[in-house]
C-alpha cells in the first residue's frame, strides 16, 4: 500500500475509541536513510492566550498501528512529547 493511498483514512484509538482526526493532518516521520516509518506525529497547541505556548505533539508509533483498513487506521497507543516555544 502506498504513503498516498492511506491519507484519507481516520486514525482511531482502539481502548477508548478516540478519533484523532486523519492521516493527511499528521507529520509522517521517517527515516531519510532507511526509508523506514517511524510513527506519525499529531500537533496540538496548548493555551492558545498567553505569550508563551506549549506545543504538545504526540506520536503514534508505527509499531503501535493494529490494522490498516479500508477507511481506518486502528492504533494501541500514543506518546506524548510537549515542548514550548514564544510566540
Amino acid at each position: 500500500m502506498l504513503l498516498s493511498e492511506m491519507v484519507d483514512k481516520e486514525l482511531i484509538q482502539v481502548e477508548g475509541g478516540v478519533h484523532f482526526g486523519i492521516l493527511a493532518h499528521t507529520e509522517c516521520l521517517i527515516d531519510v536513510q532507511t526509508g523506514k516509518i517511524h510513527g506519525f506525529e499529531i500537533i496540538k497547541d496548548k493555551m492558545p492566550f498567553q505569550k508563551k505556548k506549549v506545543k504538545v505533539s504526540e506520536m503514534i508509533p508505527w509499531h503501535e498501528i493494529i490494522l490498516i483498513g479500508e477507511d481506518r487506521i486502528l492504533f494501541n497507543k500514543t506518546a506524548t512529547v510537549q515542548s514550548e516555544f514564544l510566540q
